[in-house]
């Protein structure tokens, strides 16, 4: 086997791996890692897509992606805003956009009795932590 051959097994193992570890919390949220795939006609560019599900009045923390993030909303209703623009409610089959220079700064469960689920589509630079604290 070439040596580029086992380091691309090596990656995929590593990937699969990673794919299919169990959810992890992230302030009040549940995150499940869904793909992550790296783009062979952008280069140095990846899309992660993850769903993430807010228990009844869950938040996120105030963080950033160094990434274009596309959410779409499953279940339930969400909050969103970023720095400087206005907050937003969600119910489902609505979008909200967040670019790689926002900060966002409210990101919650709408409702204290119900729990939401939406779904996320990061495109990042390849190998970039999904999220960042805020600066």
């Amino acid at each position: 086997m070439s040596q580029l051959r086992k380091v691309a097994v090596i990656l995929g193992i590593a990937l699969i791996a990673f794919i299919s570890l169990p959810a992890r919390a992230a302030g009040d949220a549940v995150v499940t890692a869904l793909m992550q795939k790296e783009l062979a006609d952008i280069d140095g560019k990846e899309v992660l897509m993850i769903t993430v599900e807010f228990p009844p009045g869950g938040a996120d923390p105030v963080h950033r992606h160094d990434a274009h993030g596309f959410i779409y909303v499953l279940e339930g209703s969400i909050v969103m805003q970023v720095k400087g623009g206005k907050e937003v409610t969600l119910t489902p089959g609505q979008t909200y956009y967040e670019g790689p220079e926002d900060v966002h700064t409210v990101g919650r469960n709408a409702s204290n009795t119900r729990p939401a689920k939406f779904l996320v589509l990061l495109l990042k630079n390849t190998g970039a932590e999904p999220v960042l604290p805020a600066e």
